[in-house]
């Protein structure tokens, strides 16, 4: 007989298990020798500069030899495996994060601070427009209390951190940083550099970096190797700051050119239109393959040829500025603006059969001001404006202008070993389509409350109570049309209202000593939750339409870690998230399947390593007009060697080995999972120096 335990009951079994704080697959800078050295990490998406520890939802930041050695070609892909963090993989070339079930729209991107301004939100087939090799930090903020990006962020936010403005002046006039990396499996050849000089009150920054892959490997497969999961992708940035005592401003330019396959493109479905609440995909005698230009669409259709790609290209400015004591009662000024033009076309057979635009900005303004009564806090205004349009054979959006503002405020109050923290965000949204669709003006309020009480040494746990808004985008009130990529027609609803959910979050935290802990529990109730609802099915095609219905989430995610020695430390991790519609009407579609697994670790003299192990369970929790999805194992390994030459030059040399059991994996929370398998086995060898 089989033992199969429930993931909910084995993920909490572990969440909670009497040891820590698993980091990923790392090396030294985790290390509690080195932690006493360390500097103090503050979340810079927290304007309060509070550290992972002190936030009352959990927070984390990888940066370091853990985020060199962890990075994939996608932010999705570099962020997968974390607790409550999962990706809705599209092949190589593109893979959001979803965090705690949810993913774009209500899973915020920024870089320092500010919003992207591509078209990943749109759909998963589109690439987020940041590149984790040229990262120096990620931080991913979990739950609702990040409302100061956004009410709809529910899911949580994810804040890439670069160089591209200097801050300081390097100590010694040049600062500089190079690595190259290749890999099997994906046939990756990567390479960045990095370099910041300045002298007086002015520093310059100049970095670019290029990858290649090639369609990745699948083990026990029907091919051997997954057709469109390629991807091409270069980027450069330069910039500039002016720096005093006191704070800095500084802007930069980025061109970012980018090219990736499309896995999964059935032209089958092309024709495929509804008739009311059916859906009608060849002649008007049934569901037959007969399109609507008389010819025959079958399973064959486009054997032999080559996938579609997209070719992508972004141009972005961004500015950012710091000032400290700018006038009287505040403690600092802070700035952060992004002006973005985002193209990318898909292109199938030599030419270009959609273009999809987003020109737009947004602006962040953030004022922190000194203690009044024993109250700190932050008070800001964002605003941005968005122009995005579609044009070609999947145009199913009109173009639409989108301007937002929100005005936010964050205050903390500390009372010997409690902390309180309040939060409030108006929103006022406008989105203005073209031709005869209704042009939408809603507002929404967001309201946070938390408390924080370190009860014993090394030990906290943290309550969030908060009412988040989310109003509905573009795509969501005005979608129209076939979009091959999801295998889907979709309708919009332009009568949908704001979503409002309550959420409740709690966090028990042991943060220092040999053994270290964090383990999480979650409900979040939304009224009229928006989500696209399945009418009718042809094949692998769907007939959604955009809709509202009460839903809610549940989960648990914790991990936990264990210093036996200066050498040794393991831990164990876990995550479960279950989202489902109320009234018993069935449950949310693509939600990812219960996780659980071991780290282990080991630092002596300059090595390092580290093996994982994670099982993911099989999903039965699954929609209308979805199929489970089986579970899998999944080994990774990592080790490295780093050393200097000199007192100025550090080198670091890895190794990584990905999928090392080489199984056939599907991804549940991904549109093509059975479409487009997980890559197979893969090792990466990878140099990095720094001067």
């Amino acid at each position: 007989m089989t033992l199969n335990p429930h993931p909910l009951a084995l993920a909490l079994s572990l969440a909670l298990a009497p040891a820590v704080q698993a980091q990923p697959i790392q090396s030294a800078d985790t290390n509690a020798d080195a932690a006493a050295t360390l500097a103090p990490i503050t979340v810079s998406a927290n304007p309060l500069g509070l550290d992972p520890d002190s936030m009352a939802l959990p927070a984390l930041v990888l940066d370091g030899n853990a985020l060199i050695e962890r990075r994939q070609g996608t932010l999705g892909d570099t962020l997968n495996g974390l607790p409550g963090i999962n990706s809705d993989t599209f092949g190589g070339g593109a893979s959001r994060p979803v965090i705690r079930g949810q993913t774009a729209p209500r899973v915020k991107v920024l870089s320092d601070g500010s919003e992207l301004m591509d078209a990943s939100s749109i759909s998963p087939d589109h690439a987020v427009t940041t590149e984790p090799l040229l990262a120096q930090r990620i931080e991913v903020l979990r739950g609702p209390a990040t409302l100061l990006y956004g009410g709809g962020a529910i899911g949580g936010v994810v804040n890439v951190l670069d160089n591209r403005i200097p801050t300081a002046i390097p100590e010694k006039g040049v600062e500089a940083e190079a690595e190259v990396r290749g890999a099997t499996g994906t046939n990756e050849r990567a390479g960045a550099v990095s370099i910041t000089a300045g002298t007086g009150q002015f520093a310059v920054h100049v970095e670019g970096m290029k990858r290649r892959t090639d369609d990745y490997d699948v083990p026990d497969w029907t091919s051997k190797e997954l057709a469109g999961s390629y991807s091409e992708s270069s980027q450069g940035s330069l910039g500039l700051s002016w720096i005093t005592p006191r704070g800095y401003v500084g802007v930069a330019f980025t061109y970012l050119d980018s090219k990736y396959g499309l896995p999964g493109h059935n032209h089958e479905y092309e024709g495929c239109h509804p008739h009311g609440t059916h859906l009608h995909c060849g002649g008007h005698d049934d569901h037959d393959h007969e399109g609507e230009d008389g010819h025959d669409h079958d399973h064959e259709h486009g054997e032999g040829e080559d996938p579609p790609y997209v070719k992508l290209r972004s141009k972005r400015v961004d500015v950012r500025a710091e000032y400290t004591e700018p006038f009287a009662g505040f403690e600092k000024v802070r700035f952060r603006g992004g002006l973005t033009d985002y193209q990318h076309q898909e292109i199938e057979g030599g030419e270009v059969g959609t273009t999809f635009k987003n020109r737009g900005y947004d602006a962040r303004l953030e004022l922190e001001h000194k203690p009044l009564y024993g109250w700190r806090g932050v008070i800001g205004l964002q605003n941005s404006f968005s122009d995005f349009s579609a044009e070609g054979e999947e145009a199913f959006l009109p173009r639409s202008d989108t301007q937002s503002t929100g005005l936010f405020l964050l205050e903390e109050y500390r009372l010997a070993d409690w902390r309180f923290e309040v939060g409030a965000r108006q929103d006022w949204q406008r989105i203005s389509p073209e031709g005869d669709n209704p042009r939408s003006s809603q507002s929404g309020t967001s309201l946070s409350a938390a408390a924080i009480w370190d009860f014993a040494p090394q030990y906290s746990v943290a309550l969030s109570l908060s009412r988040s808004q989310r109003l509905p985008n573009a795509q969501e009130l005005y979608a129209d049309g076939v979009h091959l990529a999801t295998n889907t027609y979709e309708i919009g609803n332009a009568d949908l209202s704001k979503e409002t959910s309550h959420n409740i979050d709690l966090t028990l935290r042991k943060h220092e000593g040999d053994t270290t802990f964090s383990v999480s529990a979650f409900h979040n109730r939304v009224k009229n939750y928006i989500y696209a609802n399945t009418l009718d099915q042809y094949e692998d095609f769907r007939l959604i339409e955009y809709a509202q219905h009460d839903a809610e989430f549940t989960g648990i995610e914790g991990e936990v870690r264990h210093q036996f020695n200066k050498v040794f430390s393991a831990g164990v991790f876990g995550d479960y998230v279950r989202g489902k519609l109320t009234g018993g009407d069935g449950n949310l579609p693509r939600i990812p399947a219960a996780r659980a697994g071991v780290r282990a670790n080991v630092k002596w003299q300059q090595w390092s390593g580290g093996v994982e192990y994670a099982h993911v369970f099989r999903q039965n929790d699954i929609a209308s007009y979805e199929s489970s999805t089986a579970g899998y194992d999944m080994v990774n390994a990592v080790v490295s060697y780093r050393n200097s030459f000199g007192s100025d030059t550090a080198y670091e040399i890895y190794l990584r080995g990905t999928n090392l059991l080489d199984k056939l994996a599907y991804n549940h929370a991904s549109f093509i999972s059975t479409a487009a398998p997980l890559a197979g086995r893969s090792v990466l060898l990878g140099v990095r120096v720094t001067y």
